[in-house]
């Protein structure tokens, strides 16, 4: 019996149809592997698998992932990117990380720091995978000379909502996704304004590692909740208690936004 792949057409234009035809038939398929999303195990005979090619500058990788986890993809990256992928799928792990990256509010070609860090967040009893978004200096609305903060703003605009507490799963804002790949964070996406497939909203310049707690919610819930505060609402908390005490003070304050996101391809 032939596995069951799924091939979209941009990873067959990359691999070639000889190769993607002898992924179907089953003569390259794997028997078995480790989920690039979730890392847990799969078996592409018995649930439907994607397939995800890693590209880099010189060399690219073909991986699998549960069909629930991500869509049959193709994820441009850095060669040394790529070569850190592989020491990933080789069996390296990794911790919480904080980065600072560049977002690109779509209708605005400027670009603005913001400081990311994954967590897990508490809410009526049971961990939910989070990502926390603050600036590192104020936000202004596109096309403004000013030097107020419009970061809360334009992300109101965009769909999040306000919160007063953290009480409550937020609604889940749909075209927006994070994408979760080889079990490290690739980038937050939202859709595309001229219409098509979603864009970079905030990519890592390296893909973060994630603690195997975060990538289990993460999988379980299939979706990650997203915060985002202005400059100077949270700081770098070095512990999640200490980051959920920020995210009460923040939301407590009127200054913090959020939203569900469902991971790519759900």
């Amino acid at each position: 019996m032939p596995p069951m792949l799924d091939v979209s057409d941009e990873v067959r234009a990359e691999i070639g149809d000889e190769e993607a035809d002898r992924l179907l038939t089953g003569e390259t398929a794997p028997a078995g592997y480790d989920c690039t999303s979730c890392r847990t195990p799969g078996d592409p005979r018995q649930e439907l698998t994607s397939t995800v090619l890693f590209v880099g500058d010189e060399t690219a990788v073909l991986a699998f992932a549960h069909a629930g986890c991500l869509p049959s993809q193709v994820v441009k990256v850095t060669e040394e990117q790529l070569q850190g992928a592989v020491r990933s799928i080789a069996g390296g792990t990794g911790d919480t990380v904080d980065a600072v990256d560049a977002v690109d509010f779509a209708a605005e070609p400027r670009q603005a720091v913001l400081g990311v860090t994954s967590g897990l967040v508490l809410i009526s009893g049971e961990l939910h995978p989070a990502l926390v978004v603050e600036p590192t200096a104020p936000i202004a609305r596109p096309g403004t000379t000013t030097t107020g903060d419009d970061f809360l703003p334009l992300l109101l605009e965009q769909g999040f909502l306000p919160v007063t507490g953290l009480s409550a799963v937020p609604p889940v804002l749909h075209g927006w996704s994070v994408l979760l790949a080889m079990g490290q964070l690739h980038a937050v996406l939202q859709p595309s304004p001229n219409g098509g497939r979603p864009v970079a909203w905030w990519q890592a310049h390296q893909p973060l590692q994630v603690t195997d707690g975060w990538r289990t919610a993460a999988g379980k819930h299939q979706q990650v909740l997203l915060f985002a505060a202005p400059v100077g609402s949270i700081g770098r908390q070095p512990r999640e208690d200490l980051l959920r005490e920020a995210l009460d003070k923040a939301a407590a304050g009127g200054r913090l936004v959020a939203a569900a996101l469902p991971l790519a391809g759900t």
